[in-house]
């Protein structure tokens, strides 16, 4: 039997007391095809210094820039220098790291939004494509075994003819940070344009609601008609906001997503409803996708049984009964992603793409020029 060697990984920011950092070290551990060996931690390079040495990672590779990195690695062997990068850093930094990496020859894993224009997403787009290199983009709901079996069901064509789609994502963590004092609005690097891009709200958590839609469905949404609220007076972005849908002639939907709504955590749900039957699927219960009917009982599908579709079966790490959550889907991301940066055979949405962070810069700008141009329907 043939040991796989562990990918060399590298990661840009994710340092002392960063979630996603720290969530993106846990999934790629999980899946086993990863080995953590250097990288640019945090701004403050003692600061990155100091995680280093918590991690167990040499110091000679923790950089304090991301140029510092580029330089030494490139020197090093091909047996020795990283093979991957993770980009964990606020948005504002996503395209230019992610540019520079690209053409030194480093795969990507990348925290979404991918970029802060559509241009600037466009050029990755062909930089990818050019240079060959793998390029994932973590949209993490799209992991979860039951997403996975909800996107095989809809293509099997057992809802029929899809006739509405509703997606919503509310939290409700800007809540105490609004209602604080100035100093706290201004210290949140999601509140402020120069880090965040054109949008909070729609920009960090709707955007999931929309990769989720077209992810599961395969379709794609033309126009959006956006009507946003930044809430109070001194909060430059959206912090709650609903989008109107249109794939065609005959379909709607909506997205409602909202950084404001008290007591709500991660409450992301998308239901997809057609004319023999409809799926429904949430964050905070991944385990369980209900099919509902007008003719039979709803039925209850969970992972690790052999009633799911291949891909939803390939997709969980436990027997079934045993929880599975965000880090394991995560880690289903980066199991896609090492396949591919491997050269191996994988199936089509194991990851997200950098087609998928480009969809994702056209519906966040899309809504933001919606509703400045006072709620008027804007194409994708």
């Amino acid at each position: 039997m043939t040991i796989m060697k562990k990918i060399r990984l590298g990661m840009i920011g994710g340092g002392i007391g960063a979630f996603i950092g720290d969530a993106h070290r846990r999934a790629s551990r999980i899946c086993n095809d990863y080995e953590l060996v250097g990288g640019v931690f945090d701004a403050d390079y003692e600061r990155s210094i100091e995680f280093a040495k918590n991690e167990g990672i040499d110091l000679k590779r923790c950089y304090k820039s991301v140029e510092d990195l580029i330089s030494a690695e490139t020197k090093m062997a091909a047996g020795q220098k990283m093979e991957a990068v993770a980009i964990v850093t606020p948005n504002a930094l996503h395209y230019p790291f992610a540019k520079s990496l690209l053409l030194a020859g480093f795969h990507l894993v990348c925290e979404k939004p991918m970029t802060m224009t559509v241009a600037e997403a466009v050029e990755l787009e062909e930089l990818v494509e050019k240079t060959k290199l793998t390029f994932a983009l973590t949209h993490t709901y799209t992991g979860y075994p039951m997403v996975r079996q909800m996107k095989d069901l809809i293509a099997s064509g057992v809802l029929g003819t899809i006739q509405r789609i509703d997606a919503q994502y509310y939290q409700g963590w800007i809540n105490s940070i609004i209602h604080g004092t100035e100093s706290r609005i201004t210290g949140v690097w999601r509140l402020d344009p120069k880090h965040a891009g054109a949008s909070s709200c729609m920009g960090d958590i709707g955007v999931h609601a929309f990769n989720l839609i077209e992810y599961t469905t395969g379709l794609e949404i033309n126009e959006v008609l956006s009507d946003l609220n930044p809430v109070k007076e001194d909060v430059k972005l959206d912090l709650d906001g609903t989008v109107l849908l249109r794939f065609g002639k005959n379909l709607k939907g909506v997205i409602r997503s909202s950084q404001v709504c008290g007591g709500e955590e991660n409450n992301l749900t998308i239901a997809v409803y057609g004319s023999k039957a409809s799926l429904k699927w949430g964050q905070e219960n991944p385990n369980y996708l209900y099919m509902l009917s007008d003719t039979e009982p709803a039925k209850t599908f969970k992972p690790a049984h052999g009633y799911n579709m291949a891909f939803a079966e390939s997709s969980h790490t436990m027997p079934s009964g045993h929880p599975e959550g965000i880090y394991e889907a995560l880690a289903n991301i980066y199991k896609g992603a090492a396949k591919s940066i491997r050269g191996e055979k994988f199936t089509p949405g194991e990851f997200p793409t950098v087609h998928d962070g480009v969809r994702g810069m056209k519906f966040i700008h899309a809504v933001v020029d919606s509703n400045k141009a006072g709620n008027i329907w804007k194409k994708l």
